[in-house]
């Protein structure tokens, strides 16, 4: 109950006018910053981060806060209707929501993926409330050895669930790890497979790589089979969703929101695995995973309920610890520090406003988003009318100008060509792009964990087996490979095995 009244005088703070107006145009911003393809919350919140100089520190806090949950949401926008990832946590929303949008429900989608973004970031920021001290203390078991075996079990799993066959999606998996080993050594800084080429010493890009796989590849397959946009205005009872949707969509929300909360929380564990996490697991307990990559309401709600329950999960370490779980937190922890706020332990007695104010600005923030973006779905649904010949070039012009505008490299432009190609030949092949992305940008933590926990057991490989995190990893993984074996002998059904 003391934390419920702590809150109350967060929400005191966050509900003054002026932490309000910074708050509305930390959300605008967010959900413009999203929508546009290449930028995401980190870049959003890097461009206003001068800004905030002149603020108090609550104020300062409660904005970014705002930018980083708009932005979260508003990649979903471009997923669903040009299939374009407005920021990497929307990858696997291209699948589903662009097939219900090609399908003529791209309302639907719309409002199922602000509806479950709203969930998932409300329950989040409960959940922190709640359990922060204690799931703070059990962050620091969580060693370099545990991620790793974290991460090559998403990466496992993914290999076994994706929408083509498995051999075809570990091959995605592996080009992907390979992918992210272009660039300097993370410990050793030696640069490898960069041909003498400066530009490659930071290695691929995910941004133009995702683009390309995505966007171009699909802008090239429209062309050639001469899709054209639906002519008619939308009505009103196409854009809500169905109750058969809100049936389905309901339980793959509450599911999303605690896999984005439980990976919100572990330092250093990008929010995209949640995402691919919560789309595995609506597929495989889904009646009709058939329906999956072809449309399916559930392939939405999911990863968009994860993706943003990972918002308030993910201040617990930067509060709490002081440690950015996501690049997204290390614009907010530069923030506080600008302002002479420390985070950490003391964070909550040495500054209560700031703490409480931010996480009441959550809650507030989520809300100002589902009235923002609600009004504004048969709009995005009207996009889709616009003729291909007209469409495709705006889409492929505004995704070069978000490319450019992360590094303003020009290689960039040319990773993004090249990956339009690559996407475009490994799709008429069959192949699933979605595992590539996310083996690339899991990669380079990987390989960093894995040598790091070699490096502190002397080259011991008893590593990934020891110690209290990476023996509860490995008994949930048996727990869950015997359950499969178990299930299919006594007959249940394969999709729940």
């Amino acid at each position: 109950m003391e934390s419920f009244s702590h809150l109350l005088d967060g929400f005191r703070v966050a509900l003054t006018p002026q932490n309000l107006l910074w708050c509305f145009v930390g959300c605008f911003w967010g959900t413009v910053v999203g929508v546009l393809p290449g930028l995401g919350p980190l870049a959003g919140m890097a461009l206003l981060l001068p800004l905030t100089y002149a603020l108090p520190p609550e104020t300062a806090i409660i904005m970014l806060a705002g930018i980083f949950c708009g932005a979260m949401y508003g990649g979903s926008t471009t997923s669903i209707l040009v299939r374009i990832p407005g920021e990497a946590a929307s990858v696997i929303t291209c699948i589903d929501g662009h097939e219900m949008a090609r399908q003529g429900r791209a309302g639907p989608a719309l409002m199922i993926a602000a509806v479950g973004s709203f969930v998932g970031g409300t329950l989040s920021i409960f959940g922190l409330v709640l359990f922060a001290p204690p799931l703070a203390r059990a962050m620091l078991a969580v060693g370099p050895a545990a991620e790793f075996i974290l991460m090559a079990a998403a990466l496992l799993v993914i290999a076994f669930i994706g929408s083509g066959p498995a051999l075809k999606t570990l091959a995605m998996i592996l080009l992907g790890l390979a992918l992210s080993m272009v660039g300097l050594d993370q410990l050793t800084a030696w640069p490898r497979f960069t041909f003498g080429a400066l530009e490659l010493t930071e290695g691929l890009s995910f941004v133009p790589l995702a683009i390309g796989l995505f966007g171009v590849s699909e802008i090239l397959i429209s062309l050639e089979e001469g899709r054209i946009a639906a002519p008619k205005a939308p009505r009103l009872k196409d854009l809500i969703p169905r109750a058969a949707d809100m049936r389905e969509a309901a339980p793959a929300m509450g599911r999303g929101s605690l896999i984005g909360f439980l990976f919100g929380i572990v330092p250093g564990i990008s929010h995209i695995v949640s995402t691919f996490v919560s789309y595995a697991v609506e597929k495989k307990l889904s009646r009709h995973p058939e329906t999956f990559g072809h449309g399916a309401i559930a392939g939405v709600a999911g990863p968009e309920t994860a993706n943003n329950a990972t918002t308030g999960s993910s201040m617990i370490p930067l509060l709490v610890l002081g440690i950015p779980a996501i690049p997204a937190t290390a614009i907010l922890l530069s923030a506080m520090m600008v302002h002479g706020v420390q985070p950490g332990p003391q964070l909550v007695s040495e500054h209560p406003d700031v703490f409480w104010g931010l996480i009441a600005s959550l809650y507030v923030g989520n809300i100002v988003l589902l009235v923002l973006n609600l009004p504004f779905v048969s709009l995005f649904t009207s996009l889709l009318r616009i003729p291909p010949g007209l469409l495709n070039p705006l889409v492929l012009l505004v995704a070069m100008i978000g490319v450019y505008a992360v590094n303003a490299s020009a290689l960039d432009l040319v990773l993004m060509a090249g990956a339009g190609a690559a996407g475009y030949v490994l799709r008429k092949f069959a192949f699933d792009v979605a595992p590539l992305l996310l083996a690339l940008v899991l990669g380079g933590r990987m390989e960093t964990s894995f040598r790091r926990a070699l490096t502190t057991s002397d080259g011991d490989f008893a590593v990934f087996v020891s110690g209290p995190a990476a023996k509860g990893l490995i008994g949930v993984i048996a727990l869950v490979l015997v359950l499969q074996l178990a299930a299919r002998l006594i007959g249940w059904r394969k999709a729940m095995a």
